[in-house]
Order: C-alpha cells, then structure tokens, then sequence
C-alpha cells in the first residue's frame, strides 16, 4: 500500500502563490516582476534544490551523529545548470557537503553514500531525469 501526500498551491496574485502540504506549514513562492511577481520569495524551482539539500543534508546529518562523529557546522551547497531552451529544466546538479570539525573521511564518505543510493528521497527522483554530482570538504573544528 503507498502512502498519499496532498499539498496545495493558493494565488495571491500574479505568479505568487503560497503553499502547503500535510505537514500544515506554508511556504511561499514568487517570480520575477517581468512576469508578475513581486520578487518577494523562493521560486518555486528553486525550492527544488532546496528540497534535495535538505533531504540528504539531513540524511548525512543523521548519519553522521550516529557514527559519534562531532561536528561543529554542516552546510549543504547545491549548484544547477539548466537548459537554455523552455522548459528550462536542470539539466546538472552538484551537491558540495561541506563540514567543519573532528569528523573522519571515510566516515563522512559513507554517510554520503548512504544518502546517495538508500535514503534521500529527492535524489532518487531527481536522479531519473538531471545528472546529479557530489563532492566534500572537511574543515577544522570553528568555536
């Protein structure tokens, strides 16, 4: 049996638009003015990339406490190419892990992996259609 998610988009007005979903939290979403936005939040493709940092961020997060590894900072860069031609669709996505304190490559390599092949969801779909890179940089400890 698969589990139903539902979410809405509402219109404010012009291509902005506020959403929500079963979680009951709303997220808001806007264009360009040249096409009727106000320039007053994420676009709605853009959440896509943030969806996929968040989702194995928090994968390799998770991952990583469970190895006891400590870690002082964790940040999760995404950088997308995109077709020239509409429909202007990610064509590459790089995914840079970047943490700072006493944590073990091999370790931090794993939970990437792990992230990577069985438990980010946005990856696995996203994987169907864009060519998705990662790298990672370990940094010293900050107080």
């Amino acid at each position: 049996m698969s589990t139903q998610v539902r979410g809405k988009a509402v219109h404010i007005k012009g291509v902005t638009f506020t959403g929500i979903t079963d979680s009951n939290h709303w997220v808001p979403m806007d264009g360009p003015t040249k096409f009727g936005g106000e320039e007053g939040a994420t676009r709605p493709k853009e959440l896509l990339l943030l969806s996929l940092a968040g989702c194995t961020g928090s994968d390799v997060a998770s991952v990583l406490t469970k190895m006891r590894q400590k870690f002082t900072r964790f940040e999760v860069h995404v950088a997308a190419e995109m077709a020239d031609e509409h429909p202007r669709v990610y064509t590459k996505i790089h995914i840079t892990y970047k943490v700072w304190g006493d944590v073990k490559e091999e370790n931090l390599v794993k939970a990437i992996g792990l992230s990577q092949d069985v438990y980010c969801a946005v990856t696995a779909m996203l994987r169907k259609s864009v060519e998705i890179t990662y790298s990672h940089e370990i940094n010293p400890a900050e107080d």
